[in-house]
């Protein structure tokens, strides 16, 4: 009965945590997903810039966001030990990385737009990818720094001005788009371009939130300007080898969906505008085990900073089992409702066909989708980033991709080919990461009896 009530505590604590978490999450995915909606009204090409030039910014950009993951591991347990003078300087010393970061990441977005007609995308796509590029990256900065003042605050359990950040900057992102895609208030029709003008705008607008928010939070005494701001390179060295691994991590998963992407642009533009479609519906479910992911990554950090082995073993666990339980009912959503998904973003009848078929796919692999996501925070929290990095460079890159390159262009498959052999990675990928958290929840039972 007392450990009944433990973890009916926890599952209480970590709801408090991760559902504005997972909403604001829905916020940044809903964002994509309204330029998607939008730009679709102008035409397929339009689409398919958008999802190509996404999924290409994020493959740089995500090398700076996830070096800055490794903030969820060192504040989350200096708090959990009491320590909030050490949340600050680790903080500080992330804003400093900021600087030369955002340059080089800068320098190689650039680099993307002479990559296009090599790779064989269709002409008509790069002409709308290539602007939409050399607008977005703008954006790199910005990024980091909320990316940076996310992490801080949610380690502290602060989540409510990140998710008012991201839901309220879908109104300027929204705003934006409505203006510079359509040519609206006197503004030129910049197309897909005005889309990445928009994003850059409203990520502006998200780390101003976070800035006035911790200014406030200073005045009633949160300490961050009392805090040591001297460069500390021994704390940027700790930061950077615990997210160096979760930024390559991810770089191999956003990498892996960025090549298909390409790779599915030399098809018809259909087939591209239908995969953007897929990939934008499974991304807005994956929000909801990435949201409960970094919030099992705070609780399972903050228990290992009180000692308390078995709380983080409780909170990893928790974690799980909710994201497990929602990306089944994803998965079957998918499944039983394929059109119906498609519809939201086109009226187009041979692209709603071709992404019903990928969404069918996408239902049989959401609910290890949800298991690796959510156990990869968890790991994140016990400090352990190398063991999702390994298991999803080998799961998509020596597995997946293959599988699926053969499927698509030898089999014939098509681009249905690409996104199984991208499912039969994430099932394999889920099942070694679930469990890594089993072998892990017991050695930190051990350390903190």
């Amino acid at each position: 009965m007392a450990f009944r009530g433990q973890l009916q505590r926890e599952f209480r604590s970590l709801l408090d945590l991760a559902v504005p978490l997972v909403l604001g999450e829905l916020g940044w995915m809903t964002m994509s997903l309204v330029d998607t909606m939008m730009v679709g009204r102008v035409s397929k090409e339009a689409i398919g810039a958008v999802s190509l030039g996404g999924m290409l910014f994020y493959a740089v950009a995500v090398i700076g966001m996830g070096i800055l993951l490794g903030l969820d591991t060192l504040v989350s347990q200096s708090y959990g030990a009491g320590n909030t003078q050490d949340c600050h300087h680790s903080l500080i010393q992330a804003l400093y990385l900021c600087l030369p970061l955002a340059p080089l990441l800068m320098g190689l977005q650039w680099c993307w737009s002479l990559l296009l007609a090599p790779f064989g995308v269709h002409p008509a796509v790069i002409a709308e990818t290539t602007p939409y590029l050399k607008a977005i990256m703008w954006s790199t900065f910005p990024l980091l720094l909320y990316a940076a003042m996310r992490r801080y605050l949610q380690g502290m359990n602060l989540v409510k001005p990140v998710m008012f950040a991201l839901i309220s900057a879908n109104l300027v992102n929204a705003g934006a788009n409505w203006v510079l895609i359509f040519g609206n208030l006197g503004f030129p029709a910049y197309g897909a371009a005005g889309a990445g003008w928009a994003t850059c705008i409203s990520r502006v607008y998200m780390a101003l939130v976070l800035v006035v928010y911790i200014y406030i939070a200073e005045r009633k005494g949160l300490g961050l300007m009392r805090a040591n701001w001297s460069l500390d390179l021994e704390r940027i060295r700790r930061l950077v080898s615990l997210g160096l691994p979760a930024a390559t991590q991810i770089v191999v998963e956003v990498g892996v969906f960025a090549l298909v992407t390409v790779l599915i642009g030399k098809l018809e533009p259909r087939f591209l505008a239908a995969h953007q479609i897929a990939i934008s519906a499974a991304s807005f479910t994956y929000m909801v085990p990435l949201g409960l992911g970094a919030a099992a990554a705070v609780r399972v950090g903050q228990a290992i900073g009180r000692r308390d082995g078995a709380g983080a073993g409780r909170a990893g666990w928790a974690a799980m089992t909710l994201g497990g339980a929602t990306m089944s009912w994803f998965g079957l959503m998918f499944l039983l409702a394929p059109g119906w998904v498609a519809r939201v973003f086109t009226t187009d009848p041979e692209v709603i066909t071709a992404a019903g078929s990928m969404l069918a796919v996408a239902a049989v692999f959401q609910l290890f989708d949800g298991l690796q996501g959510v156990a990869t925070g968890a790991l994140r929290g016990a400090g352990d980033t190398r063991t999702a990095a390994a298991s999803h460079l080998i799961g998509y890159w020596v597995i997946g991709l293959p599988l699926g390159y053969y499927l698509c262009f030898s089999v014939g498959w098509g681009a249905v080919g690409l996104w199984a052999g991208l499912c039969l990675s994430l099932i394999a990928i889920g099942v070694v990461l679930t469990g890594a958290w089993w072998r892990m929840a017991k050695r930190i039972c051990a350390s903190y009896p």
